[in-house]
């Protein structure tokens, strides 16, 4: 598998980055890994990174999204803080990777059995785990489907604000950083979410999320 350069990114558009990530996770699923040298691509990719896609996801051990899209060094920019929340630091990190990177799509992926969305529904206090899980709380109340045992006792109260959270990403990204608001808008890059069951591998993305428009 060759190492991406800049002339193969730029020829990627938002909707073959989301293709490229589907593919990958079909093989991590099937236990199919693509065959690549990773210590010549270190070698290739010491003097410059062209990734083509951002990947916002949980700090959770079991959720490396280079093994879970079977993806190589230089492919991914991964940004990992538990429960895939947003703030002022990551959304530097997307518009550097988009902006100036050139990184063609942004996907928030949470993932099942979160113990970032567990501890929220448990309304934990703990150190600086509080101001962590504070983020995570308007999901938890936005969740109203869910009356009885609104805590991490009810594995479908979690789940529900787990998709709930990875939502509010979404639209945190495009309602605090105008630079990757309009490269969205522009078809420059497209963004989505989706959610990783670690019992299956299998990553099921948001259709309702998805946003891809033509470059205009």
């Amino acid at each position: 598998m060759r190492t991406l350069t800049k002339q193969m990114q730029s020829a990627i558009t938002p909707a073959m980055a989301l293709m490229l990530l589907k593919e990958g996770n079909k093989r991590f699923e099937k236990n199919i890994k693509i065959n690549r040298n990773l210590l010549q691509q270190a070698g290739e990719t010491s003097e410059g990174q062209n990734p083509f896609a951002v990947i916002l996801s949980c700090i959770d051990s079991r959720t490396s999204v280079e093994l879970v899209f079977d993806q190589g060094l230089g492919d991914v920019f991964s940004v990992r803080i538990a429960g895939n929340i947003m703030n002022e630091d990551i959304l530097g990190n997307m518009e550097f990777g988009c902006k100036v990177a050139g990184s063609k799509i942004i996907v928030v992926l949470g993932h099942s059995k979160c113990g970032a969305i567990k501890g929220a529904c448990d309304h934990v206090e703990m150190g600086n785990l509080t101001a962590l899980l504070s983020k995570i709380q308007p999901a938890v109340y936005d969740e109203n489907s869910e009356t009885e045992n609104r805590n991490s006792s009810n594995p479908e109260f979690v789940e529900k604000v787990a998709t709930i959270n990875v939502k509010r990403t979404l639209h945190a990204i495009m309602e605090r950083s105008p630079i990757l608001k309009e490269m969205v808008e522009a078809g420059a890059i497209g963004l989505v979410g989706g959610k990783h069951d670690i019992a299956t591998g299998v990553v099921t993305f948001y259709d309702d999320t998805l946003i891809i428009n033509n470059p205009k």
